[in-house]
Parts: structure tokens; C-alpha cells; sequence
């Protein structure tokens, strides 16, 4: 690891995370344009969610991205990153996230942290890892009740 490489890398993610601000800021998923934050993210970028989450699964390429985010839209009324720490810097960085968010189905507001390993090459994210420690809370908190009889 270079000091060129770690500085580029938090650069990166730096403008990324100010751009997604801009974009959530202009309404997000469906009201915004994700060319906002595809200078920051490689053409064929990966996004690999949990399973368990309703936006499980990898997400592919910045048609992939897109979809990732309507479908966060879709599942969250407000998703807020309130506290980030970059624990590690390189190619691969570590950020440490405290999210607040409310859930669209349910109301229900919850706080998580979540720990994503995103690797940068070339000035652009190639791959992201988010960690979430409780995906079963987040998943439930998000999913209607189903019907009594």
C-alpha cells in the first residue's frame, strides 16, 4: 500500500459519500439521477448485500447500482448515515457506518451499525461488502405483517 494509494482511495470515497448525500438530498432513488455517484463507482462495480435483507443479493454494473438504490427506496423512508469512521485505508477501505433509518412497510425506526470493506482501483469503487450485525432485525423491521385469519 502507497500513501498515493490510501489518499486516492479516501478521495474517492469521500466525493462518494458527499455525491450520495447530494443525490439523497435531491430526493433519491426515483426522483434522482444516479449519474450523481457513477463517477465514483467502475462500470462493472459489485454490491454484495445479505441475503436476509430485502435488497439481498449482488448487484452488478451501474445498471445494477441503480436498481439497488430504487429498491432501497422502495424499503426505507429515511436511510440517514449518521456517524462514518474509515478504520482502514488502501485499496480496500474499512468504513464504520451508524445508520438511522425508518423502514416504508412498517414505520419502524431503527439505528445499526454497518461495516463495509470497499475496494477502489483505479480512482473508481469496484466492490463493496457491506457487514450488518443484525440482519434479522433489520429485515423484520422492514416486512409487512402478514395477515391473521
Amino acid at each position: 500500500m502507497t500513501m498515493s494509494s490510501t489518499t486516492e482511495s479516501a478521495t474517492v470515497l469521500t466525493g462518494m459519500y458527499a455525491a450520495e448525500a447530494v443525490y439523497l438530498a435531491a430526493g433519491g432513488p426515483g426522483e434522482a439521477s444516479f449519474d450523481l455517484l457513477a463517477p465514483f463507482f467502475a462500470p462493472d462495480v459489485e454490491l454484495h448485500q445479505a441475503d436476509a435483507l430485502p435488497y439481498g443479493g449482488t448487484w452488478r454494473g451501474h445498471n445494477g447500482m441503480t436498481q439497488f438504490f430504487l429498491m432501497m427506496g422502495e424499503v426505507w423512508e429515511s436511510f440517514e448515515m449518521v456517524e462514518q469512521e474509515f478504520l482502514a485505508t488502501g485499496e480496500t477501505e474499512v468504513v464504520l457506518t451508524q445508520v438511522r433509518a425508518r423502514a416504508r412497510a412498517t414505520g419502524r425506526e431503527l439505528s445499526f451499525p454497518i461495516l463495509q470493506a470497499i475496494t477502489v482501483k483505479d480512482g473508481r469503487i469496484t466492490e463493496v461488502r457491506p457487514f450488518y450485525w443484525d440482519t434479522r432485525a433489520i429485515a423484520d423491521a422492514c416486512a409487512m405483517p402478514t395477515p391473521t385469519g
